[in-house]
């Protein structure tokens, strides 16, 4: 099945679906703890500071991409703003970069500004390693070793969770906000 077809599928159908999950030995190790920096150019641990007992919508981009992330974003803007002062609050909101070698603290600022990102979401880069095993664990990848060489062609998807249950699901970015939003209030349930 390939990458446009998933992503139909699960436009057109389920929104969610759940990662497979093993209890709490999976939480204490799964996720490393990696020093990231946000686009507000602070340091921030990846489990500890960013998803450890959070509600968390996180997604994977990059500033120069002339693809899905303009769109993207936008859409996870609306969601924002839907999800109102509970972003920041109880719920979440992180973009990781695919190109932590251009993309700069500065830069991810900038594209922030640029798409009227509100408080409480994070963009976040980090050394190209940490982001690539963050990407992996994630679930961001593309099985064909091909596509998923290429980051033009990265996954359009959400991943959201609540780590203290350890309930993860995915959707596709660009579903109808409302759709996105019922989907992330899935996981505090």
């Amino acid at each position: 099945m390939n990458r446009r077809h998933l992503l139909t599928r699960y436009a057109l159908g389920s929104f969610a679906f759940a990662l497979p999950a093993s209890g709490a030995a999976r939480r204490d190790g799964y996720f490393p703890n990696f020093v990231l920096r946000t686009h507000e150019n602070k340091p921030v641990r990846f489990y500890d500071d960013i998803i450890k007992g959070r509600i968390v919508v996180v997604n994977m981009m990059y500033a120069q991409c002339e693809g899905i992330c303009p769109a993207m974003i936008s859409n996870l803007v609306e969601v924002q703003r839907k999800l109102g002062t509970r972003v920041g609050r109880d719920i979440f909101m992180y973009s990781l970069t695919l190109q932590p070698d251009v993309d700069t603290p500065q830069a991810l600022k900038d594209y922030a500004v640029m798409h009227g990102v509100g408080p409480g979401w994070l963009f976040l880069t980090g050394k190209s390693r940490q982001m690539e095993i963050l990407r992996r664990k994630l679930g961001f990848f593309d099985p064909d070793p091909a596509i998923d060489q290429d980051k033009s062609q990265h996954l359009g998807l959400i991943r959201f969770g609540n780590e203290a249950l350890d309930r993860w699901a995915a959707c596709p970015a660009l579903s109808h906000p409302d759709q996105i939003v019922k989907s992330i209030l899935w996981a505090e349930l």
